[in-house]
């Protein structure tokens, strides 16, 4: 090779090398998973201990067909499932992998109807086997709070469409319906160069933004808006300072006050949603954010190590079918 040339795919991730693999065979699928979960100190879930063993066939040596684990110390059977959102699933390891890669390395999300062509899996488990995904993508119930500068805004999604078509004249006419009828609000803040916190809303209302705030964004911080009256309230109480633009006078930057960070937070989720997903029920809408909140939080890492952040998050949560169904339990 000439001085200088480069192999062809040398900087490939070494995660995502061994992801194909991981989605042919479940040998590699489950040991791949086991090192994302434990690295090189493999404990058991159960009691925590570490002195713990792969169990094998007597005959051949060769590895447990179930890839069972035994703990010394609580005498227990496990496997890499156990305390994750795979447990009590009958889905493939293999599969399990090919969905958390192509989320995790799709920028507008992947839908249950292209995982169920991809995986022949049937609709009813793609979908619940996504839901699932984005559960374990959710940021914790109380994760750091915003600094700095900030900006928030709310946006609206799904509904009915304000305007029908007129089939005898061929052109649109108003439905005299509210301007955001039937409209899911969502309302997200997000730390310029940071994180974004999203969060679906009943109502745009002062008291549920001020809530939202106060939870996610630390009190000192600088926090930039748009004319919307819900947010006049931070004049005094807000110590870090509040400017805001007027979107409705085409105003909308003013030196360094502007909210474009979130707003192209916003266009690339409902680019998602109506691309992608297309129908988003509402009562499902927060975890399909929470899956655009943590691709976002994870812009400065490969795919590879998205996914690696995404598997690792799936510890320690469960989400059964039940609550899948009625996700306001399990928030």
């Amino acid at each position: 090779m000439a001085h200088g040339q480069r192999k062809v795919g040398q900087d490939l991730d070494p995660i995502l090398m061994r992801l194909p693999q991981a989605c042919q065979s479940e040998l590699m699928a489950v040991e791949l998973v086991e090192e994302m979960r434990w690295g090189d100190a493999p404990a058991c879930p159960r009691c925590g201990d570490t002195d713990v063993y792969k169990m094998q066939d007597r005959q051949t040596g060769a590895r447990n067909t179930r890839f069972l684990w035994r703990c010394r110390g609580c005498k227990k059977q496990y496997t890499v499932r156990i305390g994750t959102i795979f447990e009590d699933s009958r889905i493939p390891m293999r599969l399990w992998c090919h969905a958390f890669w192509r989320a995790c390395s799709s920028k507008k999300g992947v839908s249950a109807l292209q995982i169920k062509r991809e995986t022949g899996l049937s609709y009813k488990s793609a979908l619940f086997m996504m839901h699932r995904i984005r559960f374990a993508m959710a940021t914790d119930p109380n994760p750091p709070k915003l600094r700095d500068v900030v900006e928030a805004d709310e946006t609206f999604v799904g509904g009915k469409p304000r305007y029908k078509l007129n089939k005898s004249k061929g052109d649109w006419y108003s439905a005299k319906r509210p301007k955001w009828s039937d409209k899911t609000p969502v309302f997200a803040v997000v730390q310029r160069g940071g994180e974004v916190r999203t969060r679906v809303l009943d109502r745009v209302t002062r008291k549920n933004v001020t809530k939202a705030l106060k939870d996610f964004v630390d009190p000192y911080s600088l926090v930039y808006t748009d004319e919307s009256s819900c947010y006049k309230w931070m004049g005094r109480p807000w110590s870090g300072g509040h400017a805001s633009v007027n979107h409705s006078a085409r105003e909308y930057v003013r030196g360094d006050v502007y909210t474009n960070t979130i707003e192209g937070f916003f266009s690339l989720f409902k680019r998602g949603i109506y691309g992608t997903f297309h129908s988003v029920g509402k009562k499902h809408l927060h975890r399909y954010a929470s899956e655009f909140e943590f691709r976002h939080n994870t812009r400065g890492l490969t795919d590879g190590e998205r996914t690696l952040a995404a598997i690792r998050q799936a510890e320690g949560r469960r989400l059964s079918y039940l609550s899948q169904l009625h996700p306001r339990r399990n928030r």
